[in-house]
C-alpha cells in the first residue's frame, strides 16, 4: 500500500505544479490538487507510523 500512496503522491504532486504553472496558485484545480497531495501525505505518514509500530511489536 506505501508504495501505491508514494505514486500516486508523486503524480499528484507533478499535476499540481502543472496546473500551478498554467493555470496560477490560486486557481481552484491547483489548490484541489493539493489538498489532494495533503490527503495522501497524511494516508502515507499514517501508515509508514502503524507499520513502525507494527515492526516494533
Amino acid at each position: 500500500m506505501v508504495n501505491l500512496l508514494l505514486k500516486q503522491m508523486e503524480q499528484t504532486r507533478e499535476m499540481m505544479i502543472r496546473s500551478g504553472v498554467e493555470n496560477g496558485l490560486q486557481n481552484a484545480k491547483t489548490i484541489q490538487l493539493s489538498r489532494r497531495l495533503d490527503q495522501l501525505m497524511n494516508t502515507y505518514y499514517r501508515q509508514t507510523a502503524i507499520e513502525e509500530d507494527d515492526q516494533e511489536d
